[in-house]
């Protein structure tokens, strides 16, 4: 693995240049590196971060990707990884004119990453230096504490994906320009009328105070309004600082819960485990957006290689290329998801609901076929708006609000579903439904969506820890309760109890025969019969209890 070379680069820096004029925005800075195909095959484990802790899974997974790939070889064009400066890979064997399409796709991602408010806790460190700083960390223990330390990398990674993502991302400070905002909200939305709870016409001149100090200091104007502030309310500051506190803790999650209630980790010998645990859960937290925001995240990176390539003069004589290797990258398959193709045209949709005012209330009441497909106010707002859309969004609320009929219907989608054809005993795949609401309901089904998991001590009951699933039509995994109890009871020193919904095994189910698996396909979770089930882990023993059923 090596740099790139100046000729490379500055292909590199030309796609910038463009890419800054057409709206785009990211920091300056970048490292681009050529790779091998061996190369990729290592950082793949390792989510491509090269700094990241070691770990005897990612050992396995190299052999297996290698495998892989001597029966189906192929070549990545490009790896993009959100740090500080951002790091990008390219194949080794990539021609010029391919470079420069590649490029203006990481450089799409590269402002997402930079932009999108769920993005926004990784902006202010490089998590390369901090993954190294972590993996400097477990390499010492692991001299010191042997294989323990897998144990414990290995128990913790097992609850990784019950971290509490959208409290920490609520819960975090204001940007640094806004932090005086904060500050102003809770001075008068909650120190003034709850803590104080002073009259109308003090609250008034406070206002008018604060407005006159503005407007005679436009800079300080907020420095000069607390400085008066704390000589009034001494206590002022503390508090704030205690209401900003209490934000950023919210409810913990189960990492949480564990590092600062377990006794087993509280003592001297065990303090060393909650380092590792730390390293596990924020690696997780830091990985979170990108597992939210995948169809966005591809779809605004290939809506701009596009885009930008086409603009660019420096590929004059490749366009048939492009066109090959752009549609195998953004061609939507009949059966399955590409989110690069799904992605792409729903940004080009919401460009054109701007661009014609069709995401409005006067568009929506629109009944007739006829007048809606005549539509346009001719605002010409789609740039705007999809840069509103990149910056706003995940997937969830992204298709959420725009995969309607008029995207399902423009783009010819439907839902695929699958039967035994019992005559000439294959698999026939079939038109399930055309309806937007059926075909949003799939892509939600395949989002990434973590158990809602409560936790509750049980103090009278031998310390147990009580863990109870809000069921959410998504049964757990049984083939990995109990190696996921274990890691907890041993993380926690007491026993575990979990809480959950499973589905009651039926005869059909439990047949085997194909004519089951095709009518398993057909239900919903609505279907089945459930009941609540709770599992006990004690000294390393599972067992399972029946609580009631559930419809």
């Amino acid at each position: 693995m090596e740099l790139v070379d100046q000729h490379t680069k500055e292909i590199m820096e030309g796609c910038k240049e463009r890419a800054l004029e057409a709206g785009l925005r990211f920091e300056n800075e970048s490292l681009e590196y050529i790779v091998t195909n061996r190369d990729l095959l290592e950082l793949t484990p390792k989510v491509m971060i090269p700094t990241l802790y070691d770990y005897w899974v990612h050992d396995v997974e190299v052999l297996k990707e290698k495998g892989r790939y001597e029966l189906y070889p192929s070549n990545p064009y490009e790896t993009v990884i959100n740090t500080r400066p951002a790091i990008s890979y390219y194949n080794d064997n990539n021609p010029d004119w391919m470079n420069v399409m590649i490029f203006y796709h990481v450089l799409g991602h590269i402002d997402f990453f930079q932009n999108n408010l769920y993005f926004r806790h990784t902006w202010d460190y490089d998590f390369n230096g901090r993954a190294l700083s972590d993996k400097r960390l477990i390499a010492a223990l692991r001299s010191e504490k042997g294989r323990w330390v897998d144990y414990i990398i290995e128990f913790s990674r097992g609850i990784d994906n019950l971290v509490g993502y959208h409290r920490e991302l609520s819960g975090l400070d204001p940007p640094p320009t806004s932090d005086g905002s904060a500050r102003i909200n809770y001075y008068f939305d909650v120190f003034l009328q709850d803590t104080q709870k002073v009259n109308i016409s003090e609250y008034i001149k406070e206002i008018e105070r604060y407005n006159q100090c503005m407007r005679e200091e436009s800079e300080n104007g907020e420095k000069t309004f607390f400085s008066e502030v704390r000589k009034k309310y001494p206590e002022f500051d503390s508090l704030y600082s205690k209401s900003l506190k209490e934000k950023r803790n919210g409810r913990p999650d189960l990492f949480q819960y564990l590092l600062e209630n377990s006794e087993f980790l509280q003592k001297e010998d065990n303090v060393w485990m909650k380092s590792i645990m730390e390293v596990v859960r924020n690696t997780s937290v830091f990985l979170q957006p990108q597992i939210r925001t995948k169809i966005m995240n591809e779809g605004w990176a290939s809506y701009w290689h596009e885009k930008l390539f086409l603009e660019d003069d420096r590929i004059k004589g490749h366009e048939v290329d492009f066109a090959r290797t752009h549609a195998g990258v953004t061609s939507l398959p009949r059966v399955g998801l590409n989110p690069y193709a799904l992605g792409l045209r729903m940004f080009y949709f919401i460009e054109e609901l701007g661009d014609t005012g069709r995401y409005s209330t006067e568009y929506r009441r629109l009944s007739d076929t006829a007048q809606r497909k005549a539509y346009d106010n001719h605002s010409q707002k789609g740039q705007e708006f999809i840069f509103k859309v990149r910056e706003n969004l995940c997937d969830f609320t992204f298709i959420n609000t725009f995969v309607d009929q008029d995207f399902v219907s423009q783009n010819k989608l439907f839902v695929a579903g699958k039967r035994l054809n019992k005559e000439k005993m294959v698999w026939e795949y079939y038109v399930k439904s055309r309806k937007a609401e059926d075909y949003r309901q799939m892509l939600m089904d395949g989002l990434y969506h973590p158990p809602h998991i409560e936790i509750y001590e049980k103090k009278d009951a031998d310390g147990v820890l009580y863990l109870v699933h809000h069921f959410e039509d998504k049964p757990l995994v049984k083939e990995f309760v109990a190696n996921t109890m274990l890691g907890i009871e041993y993380l926690w020193g007491n026993p575990v109890q979990l809480e959950t919904s499973e589905v009651i095994t039926s005869a059909s189910e439990t047949s085997g025969s194909s004519a089951a698996g095709a009518m398993q396909e057909v239900l919903k979770p609505s279907d089945f019969k459930w009941e609540r089930v709770v599992y006990t882990m004690k000294n390393r023993e599972l067992s399972r209890q029946v609580m009631a059923q559930e419809k």
